[in-house]
């Protein structure tokens, strides 16, 4: 339950603090006292998105903390999961800055506001008067059954459900997806069959472009590379005049006759001699590249038709290499072998969508049965209620049809009949029924609803607009019983609910120096029959109205 809250620099409110009793609870004040700013400042403890809007003051930070009780609530689990400090006696405290950011704590620990968001659907129910009109919208009756399913002591099978539509969603958009890429791939298939038919004549092999580059400029200039080569040779060792190596061998027959009686001429014959080694060598090596020069046309246009080749190919395909070339051919083989298996692909993937299916088909079936039973219950629990509320010859029903196809909710679709009149035509709820008698439906749904969970607290934010009179005092008599079991907090402009109340707190503006600021206080005996009493008629309030008001909280 909600014992304390905590508000500073929110909207109206400068500063507040507030103290919460079990049972039942009534906030009361008039229009536009800032009644519903309490929500919102609730609100952003359970996860709403902050705005810097709401900053009384723009240059100090908004801070809202409250304290709930929530023992025995088996609330430990979910402290585990997020690595949160567990205490029975639960602060949350959530701080808007200037600047925009927010930040958010449960006790002395910072949390995200997911967090938040999953403890307020375990601690408390925020029904606002707007929220009458979900009741005509599909989803929120469908959620409705299922929580309903879930509370008659089994668990709802709309997790199973989910779970099995979710893999079936996602098995569906893979094959959706594989049966594309057939698509488009079987379009491609002949042309990257030529692609590859082509690099695979082409017999490519790595590091063979650079030695046929080099073969053609050989032959190229073949007999100019083979004349140079003789020549050189001729040079070195010939008859001529200008040959080297025979005036060299003079020169080593002369120093030959004399080294024996001159240490230079020894030394110097030992560099001759070393030096007419090496060029004779050189000499057998340039008559043996000379000799080795041939020219072959045909060899020629092999290596420039080959080179040719493989210039064009690279040329195509936007690279610069024979490697490159063979990294494609590689590729497109693998993407062939790839359209070649897809058949067998996309036939396992329709055998798993269709298990899958099954399953989905299966729990859905489980789901209808679920939520006709807890319909069945809905119209049996709800009419002794709506009979209390004013409406005894009110006729309700829960009418189960089949979609044409499933979706996340299931493969149900659900009205609510409703008439209140006898004899009338039961109808769509959201046809037939008015705003007060909307509101006394939902307040029977809540009441019925709360009996059954752990809901610590709910909030009823006007939920008694478009009723009066003995109607009140019914409404007042439900939400005291629901109050046995959970702390009711009802934000009310009827006294009949007002008087009924354990705790009465009234929210009022008064001006604080240049501003307008809102305020809450506890009412005390006298002061909650004067305020019953200025709710039965003005204020100041008469004194048939005091004494009305005194019978009200008598009763």
């Amino acid at each position: 339950m909600l014992t304390t809250l905590h508000i500073e620099n929110y909207a109206l409110i400068r500063e507040t603090d507030v103290d919460f009793r079990e049972g039942f609870v009534a906030i009361t004040g008039e229009t536009g006292a800032g009644k519903s700013i309490l929500l919102g400042a609730l609100g952003l403890l359970l996860g709403q998105r902050a705005d810097t809007a709401v900053l009384a003051d723009k240059g100090r930070k908004c801070i809202v903390e409250a304290q709930f009780d929530i023992s025995g609530l088996g609330m430990e689990p979910l402290f585990a999961e997020a690595d949160i400090d567990y205490d029975d006696q639960l602060i949350l405290r959530r701080e808007i800055l200037p600047t925009g950011r927010s930040r958010a704590f449960a006790g002395d620990t910072p949390v995200q506001l997911p967090f938040l968001r999953s403890l307020g659907t375990s601690i408390i129910d925020i029904h606002s008067q707007h929220q009458t009109l979900t009741l005509a919208d599909s989803t929120f009756r469908l959620h409705l059954l299922d929580t309903l399913s879930s509370t008659a002591g089994k668990a709802s099978a709309m997790p199973a459900y989910a779970a099995a539509y979710a893999d079936y969603s996602r098995l569906k958009r893979d094959l959706e997806e594989l049966t594309s890429t057939e698509a488009q791939n079987r379009r491609e298939q002949d042309y990257l069959q030529f692609q590859y038919d082509e690099l695979a004549a082409a017999a490519l092999e790595a590091g063979e472009q650079e030695p046929l580059e080099q073969e053609s400029r050989l032959m190229s200039h073949a007999e100019a590379v083979r004349e140079g080569l003789a020549t050189a040779a001729a040079l070195l060792d010939s008859d001529g005049a200008q040959a080297v190596l025979p005036g060299l061998r003079q020169a080593k027959a002369a120093l030959d006759h004399v080294a024996a009686y001159h240490p230079e001429a020894e030394a110097l014959l030992a560099r001759l001699d070393s030096s007419l080694i090496e060029i004779d060598d050189i000499n057998r090596e340039l008559q043996r590249a000379a000799d080795g020069i041939s020219y072959s046309p045909e060899r020629q246009q092999q290596v420039d038709d080959r080179l040719a080749l493989l210039y064009r190919l690279q040329k195509k395909h936007g690279v610069e290499s024979v490697e490159a070339l063979i990294a494609l051919r590689d590729d497109l083989d693998r993407r062939l072998q790839g359209i070649a298996t897809l058949d067998d692909r996309i036939h396992d993937l329709m055998e798993q969508v269709d298990r899958a299916f099954a399953r989905v088909q299966s729990a859905a079936d489980s789901l209808t049965k679920a939520r006709r039973q807890a319909g069945e219950m809905m119209t049996r629990d709800i009419l002794p209620t709506l009979r209390e509320l004013g409406m005894p010859e009110a006729r309700f029903s829960v009418a189960l049809a089949p979609l044409s196809d499933y979706g996340p909710t299931g493969h149900d679709s659900v009205q609510f009949l409703f008439n209140a009149n006898r004899g009338a035509e039961m109808r769509d709820l959201s046809k037939v029924a008015s705003g007060g008698e909307l509101s006394r439906l939902m307040l029977a749904i809540k009441s019925m609803l709360t009996s059954r969970t752990l809901l610590p607290t709910i909030i009823f934010d006007e939920i008694d607009t478009g009723v009066s009179g003995d109607i009140s005092l019914a409404v007042a008599r439900t939400m005291s019983r629901m109050a046995e079991h959970m702390q009711v907090i009802a934000i009310t402009h009827l006294p009949q609910i007002a008087a009924r109340a354990q705790q009465h707190l009234k929210v009022y503006k008064e001006t604080d120096g240049d501003r307008t600021v809102s305020r809450i206080r506890e009412l005390d005996a006298d002061g909650r029959l004067t305020e019953v009493a200025t709710m039965l008629s003005s204020d100041p309030p008469t004194a048939a109205a005091l004494q009305t008001a005194k019978e009200l909280m008598e009763r």
